[in-house]
């Protein structure tokens, strides 16, 4: 089982989240779920959530503690694997998949003995298909367009760049459903002031576009570009493949 975190914003049940969760265990999904088939959760209530909800500064290093302490008890006692974390409404949830459940308590004890000071639930279920991790940690591809964007922005931004510059920013797109809307496509998107710079070929062989617009790459505006360009690709049959620009310092 890979480790391989990744951590995002996003809403759930109308309230802003933080999802922190192993995004490499994806790939052996088929395989864990079998091995892994119950979803557990322990769940914090914070003392002193920020004005969003979120941890605070004060309560992070506590909070830290905290999970070192059930990751160290869930090693200790072999029952699972942490998958991941949600911040959100005032509590933390901390998720994991069980393989078996009969020294939960055990587990629970051993990691939860220093923080009675804190209110704590605790409980797990059947979830063969890991639809938990699957629909609840896992990001949509928005999401994981503006995980990627903010990866890009961060690099840029440790080069020196002004990301508030505007420069030609190129994007890729690739035909998931052939190619017969191509015309159509390269017509919305000159509309929308791009210029195509000609077909592109992945290595598997589908056949895309690449193309580009003056613009900034500061994380709001590219993530606004960008999730609208996901929209409009999909309507002709296409999908988005990202972005790339050089840097432009002030």
């Amino acid at each position: 089982m890979q480790e391989y975190w990744e951590i995002y914003m996003k809403l759930i049940d109308g309230k802003i989240a933080s999802v922190l969760f192993n995004a490499g265990i994806s790939i052996d999904i088929e395989e864990n779920k079998y091995i892994f088939p119950t979803i557990a959760f322990v769940k914090v209530k914070l003392k002193e959530p920020n004005e969003r909800g979120l941890l605070s500064q004060s309560e992070e290093a506590e909070i830290s503690f905290l999970e070192d302490k059930l990751e160290a008890s869930m090693l200790k006692f072999r029952i699972g694997k942490y998958v991941g974390r949600i911040i959100s409404d005032g509590h933390v949830t901390f998720l994991y998949y069980l393989q078996f459940t009969y020294n939960w308590q055990d587990f629970l004890e051993f990691a939860l003995k220093e923080f009675q000071n804190y209110e704590i639930t605790s409980g797990y279920q059947e979830d063969g298909e890991w639809n938990y991790y699957k629909k609840l940690l896992y990001p949509t591809p928005k999401e994981w367009q503006i995980i990627q964007n903010h990866k890009a922005c961060d690099a840029l931004k440790a080069k020196g760049d002004n990301l508030h510059l505007p420069r030609a920013i190129e994007h890729k797109l690739f035909f998931t459903q052939g190619e017969e809307q191509k015309e159509a496509l390269i017509a919305k998107l000159k509309s929308k002031g791009f210029r195509v710079q000609g077909e592109i070929t992945n290595k598997e062989g589908v056949k895309g576009l690449g193309f580009y617009r003056i613009d900034k790459p500061f994380y709001q505006d590219i993530d606004d570009l960008t999730l609208q360009l996901i929209d409009l690709v999909e309507e002709y049959g296409a999908s988005y493949d990202g972005w790339e620009t050089s840097v432009v310092k002030s």
